[in-house]
């Protein structure tokens, strides 16, 4: 990025964040492994963690498993926060995994589900920043009016809980607010993302790509899923969290179907109701895909992705699939 106009979205989104290149490493349930977030911030990207994930799934605890990722780079990295109100004894975990990111020296925060005021509190304290995932502009506007200093702009392209609108389209209805806008969601190869900070995004958060490298700890049944799958392959899965969430369409999607069922969807309809049925969810999809992305029998085909997998065929370390990114860098203008 040497060289480029300070005036660039991208440019200055390095700067403020103190990186080599405008990519993020998604923070991904179940798939981002320690080895993996610090990978993508070694090679000049920045990595972000995803606590439950880190605990949970691959058995640090909180505290160490930073350590651990500060011992492989002193590169920054970052860690999603997802504010959603749940339990009391989740919500008390959560603020308690912010406190402890932000004594171990953590300054960048990605929250997710619900309004970021009390984490951007602490955050800014600190002279950190927090950027809010949104779909459409009534999540933008409340993500700012709580603090957000950007916005990740999760696209229907994406892995996981993808929005409804295109990257173009979405990029159209937020830029107004003037603020960095990070597009999330289809980039799997250079092409897109040149063309995701052509149209004018600051930078592209990927983690499909990033599944289908050699340090993240996802089986190789699931990242050979990844390699073989097309754009069409992808669905959208109602049955794993109550909200549509892209899947590659494996035999346990199609036994499974697409849709919930009656009760699922009376529940999640009713004020007093959606949030038991969305615990239900919760509880069964976290299990499911701790193992599911762990089995290497392949019997358990229960594999998130989104529709970048039209643009990744093979498997590389994360310097590698960054520095393929940015090789065409300089003969494109951003």
């Amino acid at each position: 990025m040497t060289g480029k106009k300070i005036s660039s979205p991208a440019q200055k989104f390095i700067q403020k964040l103190g990186i080599q290149y405008p990519v993020i490493g998604g923070p991904m349930y179940p798939c981002s492994n320690p080895e993996l977030v610090a990978a993508v911030s070694a090679a000049g990207g920045l990595g972000v963690m995803q606590p439950i994930s880190l605990t949970y799934v691959h058995g640090h605890d909180f505290r160490e498993g930073i350590r651990l990722m500060r011992k492989l780079t002193d590169k920054p990295i970052g860690m999603n926060a997802l504010i959603e109100k749940s339990s009391r004894r989740y919500q008390r975990r959560m603020s308690e995994w912010i406190d402890i990111a932000i004594e171990e020296g953590i300054r960048f925060f990605v929250t997710s589900l619900g309004k970021p005021d009390w984490v951007a509190r602490r955050v800014h304290a600190v002279n950190g920043l927090v950027y809010h995932d949104v779909t459409e502009m009534k999540w933008a506007k409340i993500g700012l009016d709580n603090g957000a200093d950007g916005l990740i702009c999760v696209n229907n392209r994406a892995g996981g809980h993808a929005g409804p609108k295109g990257i173009q389209q979405l990029y159209d209805e937020l830029q107004s607010l003037d603020v960095p806008l990070v597009c999330a969601g289809g980039i799997g190869d250079s092409n897109g993302y040149h063309q995701a900070l052509n149209i004018g995004y600051a930078a592209c958060q990927l983690g499909t790509r990033f599944i289908a490298s050699r340090e993240c700890l996802a089986s190789k049944v699931y990242k050979q899923a990844i390699l073989d799958a097309e754009e069409a392959d992808i669905v959208l899965s109602e049955r794993i969290t109550g909200i549509p969430v892209s899947v590659i369409n494996t035999d346990y999607i199609k036994r499974s179907g697409l849709k919930s069922g009656w009760l699922a969807r009376w529940m999640l309809s009713g004020n007093r109701t959606k949030h038991w049925m969305r615990t239900i969810y919760a509880l069964k999809a976290i299990w499911q895909l701790k193992k599911s992305s762990l089995d290497e029998s392949g019997n358990r085909d229960f594999w998130q992705a989104g529709k970048s997998v039209a643009g990744i065929d093979s498997i590389h370390s994360c310097e590698s699939i960054i520095q393929d990114l940015v090789h065409s860098q300089e003969s494109h203008s951003i």
